[in-house]
């Protein structure tokens, strides 16, 4: 494959574009003083998401980056303070040469307690080869370093035959909607890969799914407390239940299926159980002095990566109903669902599609050959234990990868930190894959392993 990956660089523009390669890598590497500068201005802004509506200074920070590097800016507000950047530099050649998409999303998650801290969380701290400050880990670092690469394409004169897009969405932390507002705008399509630029230790990953539901048992009746006896002794007549009472029931009618899942489901790279059912949060009844006439119970579902969202809770829904039917009071008053959403922030709700990696892909290929040639070694090629936006391309169409610096542990911590020289191996390797794929002719079929 690297050979290969010499060829095609050869082919879309002869030894003249190896010494561009060559001299952009050079200063990729010389580069730590300009990357820390980038990382510093985004670190500066603070992205908390909750409570966000707070990333407008810094999108537009990032699109004046974009376009001093060439690319034709897109951009409008998810929610008011929170906008999408997207930027696209035009390919020489887009119908005969692959095109790319680099995503990122520019929300950082809360800080906690400051006091914890040991500086200001949003004042970059360099600390030998660490760099300290919220998201420098999830995920600004690899903004700045995909800025970087960007910037050093651009000035080296480096061509590109096929379309880069860069994608800065927002959103991500709370499960909000910004990476699938760009592909319901159709801003995604035709695409022949993406990166997934989020916390991965420069591992290549797919990553399974998640999504929330609402489970609500309703009482057409509302009774009072004293009613309650003639609704649970013998010959009171009143065919009346508490909600709450019913919910419980249907909680352990979830934990049944969630063993049984534990059992029959498996997936490479997930440890046994991975696919889960938590009852994270319960609501119910209004009153002492009453009879708890509804009762709502807030899940969350983790699915493999071979698993859709829809087919998963088509399931949980059949399971819960064939649990109601075996009782008197819920057969005829079954429970409703309700699933998903746009936002953990405006509608108590969200998804993150799952993402099954092609691992015969040219796409994931070509990375691992630019990772290799940048970081001395292969990647490793597994799943995330997390979720990220991925999954929402991969339903676009656009086959994916995550591939990002920085360890998961960081991610949301105190004192949230990443490696400067890991930030480098990841703009050095972006850079090369850039340079590669984007100058690689469309092909059809995947490569061999």
């Amino acid at each position: 494959m690297a050979a290969k990956a010499a060829a095609d660089i050869a082919e879309a523009g002869g030894l003249s574009l190896q010494a561009k390669l060559g001299r952009a890598v050079r200063r990729i590497r010389g580069s730590r003083d300009e990357l820390l500068a980038i990382l510093e201005r985004l670190v500066g802004f603070p992205t908390v998401s909750p409570p966000a509506r707070n990333t407008a200074e810094a999108q537009a920070f990032l699109a004046e980056q974009l376009e001093a590097a060439g690319l034709r800016l897109s951009r409008w507000e998810l929610y008011p303070g929170d906008p999408v950047v997207v930027g696209i530099k035009p390919g020489a050649r887009p119908a005969s040469c692959r095109s790319l998409i680099l995503n990122g999303h520019m929300d950082v998650a809360e800080v906690g307690q400051p006091a914890e801290w040991r500086g200001d969380p949003f004042a970059l701290r360099v600390e030998g080869d660490w760099a300290v400050g919220r998201g420098t880990a999830d995920m600004k670092g690899a903004l700045a370093a995909a800025l970087l690469a960007i910037r050093v394409i651009e000035e080296e004169g480096i061509e590109l035959g096929g379309n880069l897009q860069f994608q800065s969405a927002v959103g991500e932390e709370a499960g909000e909607a910004g990476t699938r507002s760009i592909t319901e705008r159709g801003l995604a399509d035709g695409y022949d890969y993406a990166v997934v630029m989020d916390t991965s230790n420069l591992a290549i990953q797919g990553q399974g799914g998640v999504i929330t539901g609402w489970l609500t048992v309703q009482s057409p009746q509302v009774h009072h407390d004293g009613m309650r006896g003639s609704m649970i002794h013998a010959g009171g007549g009143v065919f009346g239940a508490s909600a709450i009472e019913k919910m419980a029931k249907l909680i352990g009618s979830l934990q049944e299926l969630e063993r049984h899942w534990a059992v029959v489901k498996q997936y490479p790279g997930f440890p046994p159980g991975a696919a889960t059912i938590n009852p994270a949060v319960i609501e119910g009844g209004r009153h002492a002095a009453f009879v708890a006439d509804t009762c709502r119970l807030w899940i969350t579902v983790h699915f493999y990566p071979n698993e859709d969202y829809q087919s998963v809770t088509r399931e949980i829904e059949e399971h819960i109903r064939y649990a109601a039917m075996a009782d008197p009071w819920l057969r005829e008053h079954p429970p409703r669902f309700t699933w998903g959403g746009r936002s953990m922030i405006e509608d108590r709700g969200e998804i993150f599609p799952s993402l099954e990696l092609d691992r015969h892909h040219p796409g994931l290929q070509c990375l691992a050959v630019s990772h290799a040639e940048a970081a001395g070694e292969k990647p490793a090629v597994g799943m995330s234990p997390t979720v990220t936006d991925a999954g929402w391309l991969a339903g676009a169409g656009v086959p994916a990868a995550i591939y990002g610096p920085g360890l998961l542990s960081e991610a949301h911590g105190v004192n949230e930190g990443v490696s400067v020289a890991e930030l480098l191996t990841f703009a050095e390797s972006l850079l090369r894959f850039i340079a590669v794929w984007c100058n690689s002719p469309k092909t059809e079929g995947r490569d061999e392993p």
